[in-house]
């Protein structure tokens, strides 16, 4: 059933098209209340509108802090008009009923996000009467519509002009959009105010969304991309500048490819495919990074993600495009490398946003949620060497970058590097020994003169004797078996360096 509008509250926080809502109501013959800033606004552009002093009898208090918190207020929102008790006292207590509330929240978000904000300056900005309102007509839709978007404005505007009022589907829509917009605005307070608290006792996640993706892991699955609350950062606030539609797994790949190239630094490429990288590398300059990391493996590069860590020149744009590449995401582009590169039609260019601060990751498991803080990079601080050999300068190099990338690639996981570059990667095998032989196998004679390193402990010799026989000439692993000296015996027997990082880097 429709509910005609005849009587509308207007308080909002992000003015933008609500003077010509006002208008628009008006022509209508509806009656607006308003109060604050919003009435001075409506008012200012020639919109008669009823201040809510009047129907409340009480004046604004606290700085604007108190000023629709009143029965006149709340009984005409709330009243449900299918009860005739309700109807009765509000005509007993001489309130009118409100057919519509448009409103939206005190800019929090926003606030926050400015450098410098103060705690006052943000608790200021947490809306009390705005919430209450929002939520009293989200509650009562079968007798109110809520507005709370300016998206909204002229589609509802067409809607009472067509109808004479608001449909119920329509105001069960606009009353889940509500409770989405208190939902997601408690969120954000709870967020700032629990800054610090990694684990907090009750967890509280939202977003809105930002893409609906082709499909999920499988074109039978539905996806979608959604940003958190806050300033826009990491891959959510990347910008597609060509391409088709991403899928959920273009943005996983993606996101682990930009991970890992963001911890390299330099001129960095990284390659991934299913979630591995398949090949990285650090060079003077970003073309040959992107040529050596391709290297490691061109096969498995066929359909990849490529990630870049400096702007996209014209040279490296060139090699990328010899093959089919999925996605190419780099903090930016110069015209020659983007004229390159937009040629494929359906090669997807991303933009790189801007890095956020480190956040918790979240996983699903059947009936519950997994929250961790984030792995941060390594610095190697807790590292030491247990061989009777010592690395040497060119080596300690090479063991930081394999250490680097083995961090990034699936468990159980083996990466062999020389020279700033990933030569085979053995990744998410069930046993050790299986994965450094995998390692091995994808270097070949590339092997020789080569790092190892291990995403965790070796729990037998078999993994450093199957290093050392491709031609591995060091190793570093976080140490910590049962087996250590057994392991160790087996570097002094072959003359190699071991070091002990401490520090173990699982990823499932």
């Amino acid at each position: 059933m429709d509910v005609t509008i005849r009587r509308a509250l207007i308080s909002v926080s992000d003015k933008t098209g609500v003077v010509e809502l006002g208008r628009g109501l008006t022509e209508l013959g509806i009656e607006i209340l308003s109060s604050g800033g919003t009435a001075t606004v409506l008012a200012g552009g020639g919109v008669p509108v009823t201040p809510v002093a009047e129907v409340t009898g009480a004046p604004e208090i606290l700085g604007g802090r108190v000023k629709t918190l009143h029965p006149a207020i709340h009984g005409g929102i709330l009243a449900d008009r299918r009860n005739p008790e309700h109807m009765r006292e509000l005509q007993a207590h001489g309130i009118e009923p409100i057919d519509l509330v448009v409103c939206n929240l005190y800019p929090f978000e926003d606030t926050v996000a400015t450098p410098g904000t103060t705690e006052d300056e943000a608790l200021e900005q947490i809306d009390i009467g705005g919430p209450a309102m929002v939520r009293a007509a989200a509650k009562n839709h079968h007798s109110v519509a809520v507005i709370v978007s300016p998206e909204r404005y002229t589609w509802a505007l067409e809607e009472i002009r067509a109808r004479g009022g608001i449909s119920a589907p329509t105001r069960r829509r606009l009353a889940l959009e509500a409770f989405h917009h208190t939902a997601g605005y408690d969120a954000a307070i709870t967020r700032y105010l629990s800054a610090g608290e990694d684990l907090p006792d009750r967890l509280v996640l939202t977003g809105h969304k930002v893409a609906h993706l082709r499909y999920g892991e499988n074109p039978h699955q539905q996806a979608a991309l959604y940003a958190e609350p806050g300033p826009r950062s990491g891959l959510a606030a990347a910008t597609q500048l060509h391409g088709k539609e991403l899928s959920y797994n273009n943005l996983t790949d993606t996101d682990a490819a930009w991970s890992l190239v963001r911890e390299l630094g330099g001129a960095a490429a990284v390659i991934v495919k299913h979630a591995n990288p398949c090949g990285a590398a650090v060079a003077v300059t970003l073309a040959d990074a992107y040529a050596r990391a391709l290297e490691c493996d061109p096969t498995s590069a066929y359909g990849g993600i490529v990630a870049l860590s400096r702007t996209c020149d014209a040279a490296t744009a060139e090699q990328i495009g010899k093959i089919f590449t999925e996605v190419v995401i780099a903090p930016a582009y110069d015209d020659d490398a983007l004229a390159i590169l937009t040629a494929k039609k359906n090669l997807r260019i991303l933009r790189a946003g801007d890095d956020g601060p480190p956040r918790p990751e979240v996983r699903r498991i059947s009936g519950g949620l997994l929250l961790q803080t984030p792995d941060p990079p390594d610095d190697l601080a807790e590292a030491r060497v247990v061989t009777r050999a010592e690395p040497s300068l060119e080596q300690w190099a090479d063991l930081r970058f394999a250490w680097t990338v083995v961090k990034h690639v699936r468990s159980n996981a083996i990466v062999l590097a020389r020279d700033g570059a990933a030569w085979g990667v053995g990744a998410g095998q069930m046993s050790r020994v299986e994965a450094a032989e995998l390692a091995a196998r994808r270097a070949g004679d590339r092997a020789k003169g080569s790092v190892c390193a291990s995403d965790a402990f070796f729990p037998f010799r078999d993994g450093v004797d199957a290093a050392v026989t491709a031609g591995a000439t060091a190793v570093i692993q976080p140490g910590g078996s049962v087996r250590d000296d057994e392991v160790i015996a087996a570097a002094d027997e072959h003359g190699i360096p071991m070091v002990f990082t401490g520090r173990r880097h699982f990823r499932h």
